[in-house]
């Protein structure tokens, strides 16, 4: 038998994808280098009719041609050596997919590498989880026009499909884009998920709230302008009991993982110039969640417990979801420039519209706002900042109140809350025509002859400070 698509690792995304794809109508073939993995997969697999290769000549020889083969595995290293034991079986014309999440530039390396020895390379995003991978993930796929074309059919079959009936995926541009595109979703992801957790800390501490009263918080909320994945699994989270009806939530360590993905985009951000404070500082906070020892020492040393709020509490809460929205606003606002500025670095022609269209349905992010930024795009394809759009300028003006009330009520009563501050602190900085850098360009000036730039004359400038 020849099968359409090969899929190389079988970890959780790996193979839910591949029964994703075989109950769409594909016959698909996997394999493994780990042959215990094979093993401890091969029923599930069977039951989806997916077949699983003991060696990656058999694999490979039992495609199709053009051979069309999605790699998921672990970025970088192991990708590489996957890709060098699978050149040596492919010919020209083949097809290889990366759907690992992998950094632009490697895939940049290899689609140039690859091209010359006739191979067909695409540098897949894949978002939404092992859910997503099994009944229909976001795809962002970038790289190779031509092989795009070949296999897009697959991809739209497999792909989430929003409430329009349009599938999530769509053809990012050339080279590394469509990786880094996931990868500034997952800096978003960072934003978002961080926001999120500030909200529910401000509720359980400050405002002293069951976990039973929050989850209903976040459940109406979801009902809203904040309807989202994420606001919807929050409020599952926090009402979720383990079988001694001990609520799941309060015996999670707060020690927060990452991947990786946050970190890149802010070292692009820092490397094109844009500011990504929102996105910077929730990495930054996962980095001080894993000091728990360190912050175990010091909260005995200055005992700077969180003090109740005795204001009213009702009110508060609107304030904290309106303070909610517009920081989400301003975190896809900041990852959506980043996006457009890399955009016109790279030439890759991005249709940021189209982007947030993609990230509607089967992605960690979706929300039912991505829909307004897709209308401010088309409303105005050379809008450089979301909150000029008229609809998210009237968020602004209505809810900036609100987010000052929620970030003054935390510091005063010792509730950490550094995206919330982060979030009103970029706001008014970006809504200043004139900012306090004057100042550093005089000290730059000063100490090192940097030279500075004048408001009434054209040029550099120097001043003999001495």
């Amino acid at each position: 038998m020849q099968y359409d698509i090969g899929v190389v690792g079988l970890g959780v995304m790996g193979a839910n994808i591949s029964k994703n794809i075989s109950k769409n109508g594909f016959k698909v073939t996997t394999f493994d280098f780990f042959d215990e993995v094979k093993v401890a997969r091969e029923s599930e697999l069977n039951e989806y009719d997916v077949h699983i290769s003991d060696t990656i000549e058999n694999f490979v020889h039992q495609l199709a041609s053009p051979k069309i083969i999605l790699m998921l595995v672990k970025s970088g290293e192991v990708t590489d050596n996957t890709i060098d034991r699978l050149v040596q079986l492919l010919d020209e014309g083949d097809i290889l997919i990366d759907g690992g999440n992998e950094t632009y530039t490697n895939t940049d390396r290899r689609s140039k590498a690859l091209k010359e020895q006739g191979v067909h390379y695409i540098g897949m995003g894949v978002s939404g989880g092992e859910e997503g991978a099994l009944n229909g993930p976001a795809l962002m796929p970038g790289g190779d026009k031509e092989a795009y074309d070949k296999v897009s059919y697959i991809f739209n079959q497999i792909a989430a499909v929003a409430d329009d009936g349009r599938p999530s995926v769509s053809y990012i541009g050339p080279e590394g884009s469509g990786h880094y595109v996931k990868m500034v979703h997952n800096g978003i992801e960072y934003a978002d998920m961080e926001l999120i957790s500030e909200a529910y800390y401000f509720m359980k501490y400050g405002l002293n709230m069951s976990n039973q009263e929050i989850s209903d918080v976040f459940h109406e909320w979801n009902k809203g302008e904040l309807n989202s994945y994420l606001i919807e699994i929050t409020s599952e989270i926090l009402k979720f009991k383990n079988e001694d009806g001990e609520y799941v939530i309060d015996l999670i360590l707060d020690r927060a993982g990452q991947k990786g993905t946050g970190k890149w985009t802010g070292i692009e951000a820092l490397s094109l110039g844009i500011p990504l404070s929102m996105i910077t500082d929730s990495v930054f906070m996962r980095c001080l969640s894993s000091l728990i020892d360190e912050r175990r020492r010091i909260s005995d040393v200055y005992k700077n417990e969180v003090k109740i709020i005795e204001e009213d509490k009702e009110t508060l809460l609107e304030s904290l979801r309106r303070a909610l929205y517009l920081s989400k606003i301003l975190a896809y606002q900041q990852g959506f420039r980043l996006l457009q500025e890399a955009s016109d670095a790279h030439n890759w022609e991005l249709k940021l519209g189209e982007i947030s269209m993609i990230w509607r349905k089967g992605c960690i992010i979706r929300a039912q706002f991505l829909e307004k930024i897709n209308q401010a795009y088309i409303e105005n394809p050379e809008l450089d900042n979301l909150i000029l759009d008229d609809y998210f300028k009237t968020i602004v003006e209505k809810y900036q109140q609100d987010l000052r009330v929620i970030a003054v009520t935390a510091i005063q009563h010792s509730i950490p809350m550094s995206v919330f501050n982060s979030a009103i602190s970029y706001f008014d900085s970006i809504t200043k025509a004139r900012t306090s850098a004057n100042m550093i360009q005089a000290q730059r000036d000063y100490f090192g002859a940097h030279t500075y730039e004048r408001l009434d004359k054209e040029g550099s400038f120097h001043t003999n400070w001495f």
